[in-house]
């Protein structure tokens, strides 16, 4: 039932599971080969995706390909190339496609893809609200965009999380501007021209680190970019994880072009697997 938190699908290991328990995991769920225990991530799966109209008229954003996988799977595979195993797909606009995609999928060994309908008009605070039963017991949960890309370090996101007592790291980043920019002297002449630079201001690049006191400042109609990110950063509960790497959202039809050029000619930075 659309914005009840119901599942709607989830694959385990390449395999449906469905009766809802995490099997093929065991005592495997949230490590890889006994390496350190990874926290459960949400990928925020629910928007429509309006700015890109050529391809979501008849798909959910999060199955736009890149390279031929959907960009929820590339986003899954930089976090399960470096350990995690558990995913809570919060999906919304075409949610069942989503499911569908999870389920078909062969993903790596020991990885859980569960997708839980949030419904269709939750804005992104209300979807991770939702998800709260199922964040029950977790230290430390993860949570990004289902159209971000990266080639993030997350070991050193978890740690630089661990080494502070703030509730919320966000990962921010400096994009890359849309324009060229002119450069002036004083007396207002052109000095010369920059192509794309960086910009000079740091803004929220997804990958999250919450702790659990997180979600009592959300509510199921909370946009997460808006009062609670405010409140928290008011508090003096919320730090800025530098990333100074690749980042890349895909926002616009060009943008979708621009990740499937960078992925042909390869030069795909995020991909962090083999």
């Amino acid at each position: 039932m659309p914005g009840s938190g119901g599942p709607t699908g989830r694959a385990t290991g390449g395999r449906l599971t469905e009766s809802g328990e995490l099997t093929g995991a065991g005592e495997g769920v949230g490590q890889i080969d006994g390496g350190p225990p990874r926290p459960p991530v949400v990928i925020l799966c629910g928007g429509r995706g309006t700015r890109l109209q050529e391809h979501t008229r008849e798909i959910p954003k999060p199955l736009v390909e890149i390279g031929g996988e959907p960009i929820v799977g590339h986003v899954i595979r930089v976090y399960a190339a470096q350990g995690f195993t558990r995913f809570l797909l919060a999906t919304g606009y075409r949610g069942a496609m989503i499911a569908d995609y999870a389920r078909a999928s062969s993903w790596p060994e020991g990885v859980t893809v569960e997708c839980i309908d949030t419904g269709t008009q939750t804005p992104t605070g209300g979807r991770i609200k939702l998800l709260q039963p199922r964040l029950t017991g977790e230290e430390t949960f993860c949570a990004t965009y289902a159209d971000g890309l990266a080639d993030i370090d997350l070991d050193a996101l978890l740690a630089f999380h661990a080494g502070h007592a703030s509730l919320a790291s966000m990962t921010v980043v400096r994009p890359e501007l849309q324009f060229g920019v002119a450069e002036l002297d004083g007396e207002d002449l052109v000095s010369g021209f920059r192509e794309k630079p960086r910009s000079e201001h740091w803004v929220n690049g997804g990958f999250f680190c919450f702790r659990p006191g997180v979600l009592e400042h959300i509510g199921e109609d909370s946009v997460l970019e808006r009062e609670p990110l405010r409140t928290l950063a008011a508090a003096g509960e919320l730090r800025a994880y530098r990333h100074t790497g690749f980042w890349e959202c895909m926002d616009t039809y060009k943008d979708a072009v621009a990740l499937n050029d960078l992925w042909t000619s390869g030069r795909a930075a995020w991909r962090v697997w083999g």
